[in-house]
């Protein structure tokens, strides 16, 4: 890259949160203690259903958020891979969503406690009865779970600190000699993003019925993590301009390509997700169609009704319009559907599981998705504190500053 070093000068209130992002986090980490307390003591107070529905309850909300981080760690990859300007005044709430990674790092170890909770193949007297289970065993154990765990979560923190540190760094200095040294990495580090994110697809998703395969299935959790950060993006930027910060930076452009984005990627995760059912439907193989009739028995055929219509049609037709994507409220409330729709998708996934034809919708799920998220937000809040929202001295911050759509 060969661009000049471009500063653009900035009232300090308008890209950094400074008190106000520590106010911001000290009341989400409120949020988040209790929230666990709460899930904790109901499940280990009440007993029988209630500590049973705890874990995949948690599970749930940790892909949720893992997701997040995950699909914006694809979003900075994405940037320098393409030599993106556009999207340079958005890339560091990407960034920092990205590095909260290592939150999810701590918040998974109850997961690797609870392994034989959630987890058949991690209980001897199942895999003694299942013989597929059995010839899955050299992969499917708890040792090699946990070192996959700590692999796949090591390379996540070191990749995305890593990029958020080059990021910070050129805000003080303007060397663009670190945009060509985050444009280099990202190929490699997009290859090393693609294997553990499938690692985890599997290993917290589609082991849950440890007799049950879909080579699909990292490409399914992968197009829902991208298309809930992309839907988590224009939601982070409405309510901060809401409060008075990126006033100058973000403008109705940004939002129409953030738009747009969501779109793509909606039609994406549909396309990959009736892709995988309609293989397994039309090769009618008792060892791979029981994963959906499981899903299609009960009222978990109402919430899967629910979620084509949720998560495909009522997107798809609510942001094909150019309108939508330019009113940045229609557009944010559009995005928290999304989100929202995400989560059902992964309630979808994990909790037939635990309950073959009833969906368990508990108390705990609101405590642990609250838990798990207001900790989230704390340490985002609390890293953002210190940072500018935007890179102020990235070589292509003018370009983005003056992007318009054709």
């Amino acid at each position: 890259m060969t661009a000049k070093n471009t500063a653009v000068a900035f009232q300090e209130h308008e890209i950094r949160m400074g008190d106000r992002a520590r106010t911001i986090g000290r009341t989400a980490a409120v949020v988040g203690i209790a929230g666990l307390a709460i899930a904790i003591s109901l499940a280990f107070t009440r007993g029988g259903e209630t500590k049973a529905h705890f874990f995949p309850s948690y599970l749930v909300s940790f892909l949720f958020f893992l997701s997040l981080s995950l699909g914006a760690f694809f979003f900075v990859l994405i940037q320098h891979l393409t030599f993106a300007g556009w999207s340079v005044v958005l890339r560091r709430i990407a960034e920092v969503v990205a590095a909260n990674i290592w939150v999810l790092a701590v918040l998974v170890i109850p997961i690797l406690l609870g392994m034989r909770e959630i987890f058949d193949w991690a209980n001897p007297a199942f895999v003694a009865d299942h013989p597929i289970v059995q010839r899955k065993a050299a992969y499917l154990n708890i040792p090699f779970f946990t070192i996959r765990t700590i692999i796949c979560f090591a390379s996540w923190i070191l990749l995305t600190n890593w990029f958020l540190r080059r990021s910070v760094e050129q805000d003080r200095s303007g060397d663009v000699e670190l945009t060509n040294r985050m444009q280099r990495v990202a190929a490699p580090a997009t290859f090393i993003f693609a294997i553990t994110l499938t690692i985890a697809a599997f290993d917290y998703g589609m082991s849950l019925e440890p007799e049950w395969f879909s080579t699909m299935f990292g490409v399914y959790f992968f197009a829902g993590s991208v298309v809930a950060f992309f839907a988590l993006l224009p939601v982070i930027t409405f309510f901060l301009q809401r409060m008075g910060w990126l006033s100058r930076t973000v403008t109705l452009e940004h939002y129409h390509d953030m738009g747009k984005l969501v779109f793509a990627f909606v039609v994406f995760w549909t396309y990959i997700a009736f892709s995988q059912y309609m293989l397994i439907w039309y090769g009618n193989l008792p060892e791979e169609t029981f994963w959906f009739l499981r899903r299609q028995t009960g009222e978990w055929t109402k919430l899967s009704i629910f979620l084509l219509a949720g998560h495909w049609a009522v997107p798809f037709f609510g942001l094909i319009s150019r309108i939508p994507k330019r009113r940045k409220a229609v557009l944010a409330v559009a995005a928290i559907w999304v989100l929202f729709m995400h989560f059902v998708d992964l309630y979808y996934v994990v909790m037939p599981h635990t309950s073959a034809e009833r969906i368990p919708l508990s108390i705990v799920d609101v405590a642990c998705f609250l838990g798990i998220g207001g900790i989230f937000v704390a340490a985002a809040a609390h890293r953002m504190a210190k940072l500018s929202l935007i890179p102020v001295k990235d070589p292509r911050l003018a370009e983005s500053l003056a992007f318009e759509n054709f």
